[in-house]
């Protein structure tokens, strides 16, 4: 069942807006705030029939979670994520530079709202997470993802392992990160149909997941930290694949 959030900021109510509108329910506005820029998006809003309610700065405090709000926030419905079946239909049309980043139960939302950035600023086909085990959608997962949540497409699977052997079979070449490989990521062609699998901060990559991995690889570490941030290391790998393929 689709459950609703609130969401915050002009940014991603403006952004929800131009590419979601439709599951914009209620928008919420603070009561004494009348500027330039609060009419603009009202007119915008008026297009589309949705209900603006006035608030107190009191009560828009208390629906914003207490969180930065800029006088506006709005409730919209989250829609079901497609699961395994979908995401193999819709794989099996994209074309022969298909680029799919598969995140492994990453459980801090703003990681998770920061990789899906990352993916659509690198244009990524879509985004795979797991049901269990990673962060749900949240008004924080949309406010770390600057509004690209409402650009990329998303599907949710119950069995990474499965769904990575599905992939393969639509020839898809599945490379995961992993801090032990041997293999460097700049080592890779990374200019064939690939998926990329981001593992959960702090365990990496689950055994399993691992183990149906077409080939493992890193990114080399120059300094003394272990690992780099899951939403950094993202970033890195994804636009590595667009100086391969663009440069």
């Amino acid at each position: 069942m689709s459950k609703s959030i609130i969401i915050t900021g002009f940014h991603a109510i403006q952004a929800q807006l131009k590419f979601n509108p439709k599951y914009l329910i209620k928008i919420f506005i603070l009561n004494k705030r009348c500027d330039k820029r609060l009419n603009t998006l009202i007119l915008e809003i008026n297009n589309f029939d949705i209900n603006i309610q006035q608030c107190t700065k009191v009560q828009l405090d208390k629906l914003s979670n207490y969180q930065t709000h800029q006088g506006i926030a709005a409730e919209i419905l989250l829609p079901i994520l497609p699961n395994q079946c979908e995401l193999i239909t819709y794989v099996s049309k994209l074309d022969n530079a298909s680029l799919i980043l598969i995140l492994d139960s990453i459980q801090d939302p703003r990681n998770l709202g920061a990789c899906l950035r990352s993916a659509n600023a690198a244009g990524v086909d879509c985004v795979i997470i797991n049901k269990d085990g990673s962060a749900s959608i949240s008004a924080l997962v949309h406010k770390t993802s600057a509004g690209a949540i409402n650009q990329i497409k998303i599907f949710q699977v119950t069995n990474l392992s499965r769904t990575i052997k599905a992939l393969q079979q639509q020839n898809i070449w599945v490379i995961g990160l992993d801090s032990s490989a041997n293999t460097l990521i700049y080592q890779i062609d990374l200019t064939t149909p690939n998926a990329i699998i981001m593992g959960s901060e702090g365990f990496g990559l689950k055994r399993l997941t691992k183990q149906s991995c077409d080939q493992l690889a890193k990114i080399p570490m120059q300094g003394k930290v272990e690992s780099l941030n899951v939403s950094v290391a993202t970033g890195i790998t994804l636009f590595e694949i667009n100086r391969q393929r663009f440069l």
